[in-house]
């Protein structure tokens, strides 16, 4: 790997930046990167009714047209990050129109502004538009066949997207590692949150994803709006994990009571919302455009992935395990801090 994924080129990156869905696990954790790393030309943009505020959050509806309008008359935004979306499966499931309304009605809505305007558009969708029904490895030219609502609708948007500007680039993630706006969502956040209260967490044998700390994500974002990459890429992470392996680490790296995890095939998970099985992508057309491999597996250490069912009931003396050790782990990539502060 190469030292760091922004680092690669010298190009400018295009300024105003607008990232949409900051209140979500990839715009939470890409809005402080890019403020920092360009103080002044970054903006945020969260729903209407969200009580999240900061410096150059921008409150508005992306499926409100005008409104949106006016926001990039007053900002002039030259380039749009957009991870905005609602991801909530059974939800979606329980209101199909609310999630056609903000996944693909204002997906639709951004297409207008920044076509018309030149703007460049980096997309992010997502790894359930697969049914995971093979065993995973899927391509960029595989036939999407999502089981689920959410993942009908990004289909929809990345076909909105690809439909109105050729040199936009989407990129379909899996799930992002890193902390949470409200505590509760994303995966390491909701898994905690269940643990922390004494409830037990229920995760599957069998839905296989490829994880990526948003710290990759990141420099991922930096250099892919830097080269002007566009098309189609898949950027899951290089190690594949179950829900339920996932949970497992969360588990024992947390020192959370074992018997609160509990695992189960999907096939005995309710019938809402219905759950995707193996949708561990091949993202090695993402690693030979940029030239080098934009992702560290999470977690770093291999000592760290399941053996078996069993694995986190094992504690061996002297793993350091709490609270702080878990986050410190897997929801910041500390090889690459290490390699930024040293």
């Amino acid at each position: 790997m190469l030292p760091s994924a922004a680092a690669t080129t010298s190009a400018a990156i295009p300024l105003p930046l607008l990232i949409t869905g900051v209140t979500g696990v990839p715009g939470y954790n890409a809005l402080p990167y890019f403020q920092s790393r360009f103080p002044g030309k970054v903006f945020g943009l969260r729903q209407a009714d969200s009580p999240m505020t900061g410096p150059a959050v921008l409150a508005c509806n992306a499926e409100d047209g005008d409104q949106l309008a006016r926001l990039f008359d007053r900002h002039q935004f030259a380039a749009v990050l957009n991870c905005a979306g609602n991801c909530a499966l059974k939800p979606c499931e329980l209101d199909p129109q609310l999630a056609w309304r903000i996944n693909v009605e204002g997906v639709r809505n951004l297409l207008k502004l920044t076509v018309a305007r030149q703007v460049r558009l980096v997309h992010l969708s997502v790894d359930l538009v697969f049914s995971g029904q093979r065993e995973g490895g899927y391509r960029e030219t595989d036939p999407t066949d999502p089981v689920t609502v959410y993942g009908k609708t990004m289909v929809v948007a990345e076909q909105e997207v690809l439909a109105a500007d050729p040199m936009a680039c989407i990129l379909r993630i899996s799930l992002p590692m890193g902390v949470s706006f409200n505590g509760h969502a994303g995966a390491i956040d909701w898994i905690v949150s269940r643990f922390k209260k004494g409830r037990p967490a229920t995760l599957y044998f069998d839905e296989v994803r490829t994880p990526t700390f948003t710290d990759c994500m990141n420099e991922l974002y930096e250099a892919v709006l830097r080269r002007g990459l566009s098309g189609l890429f898949h950027a899951g992470g290089p190690r594949r994990l179950s829900l339920y392996e996932i949970a497992q680490i969360i588990n024992r790296l947390g020192d959370f009571p074992a018997e609160l995890l509990m695992g189960i095939p999907r096939r005995e998970a309710g019938p809402i919302p219905p759950r995707a099985g193996n949708v561990a992508m091949d993202s090695s057309k993402l690693a030979a455009a940029l030239g080098f491999e934009p992702f560290d597996p999470w977690p770093l250490d291999d000592a760290h992935v399941p053996t078996d069912r069993h694995w986190h009931r094992h504690r061996p003396h002297g793993e350091p395990r709490s609270f702080e050790v878990l986050y410190d782990l897997l929801a910041v990539n500390r090889r690459r801090r290490l390699r930024k502060t040293g």
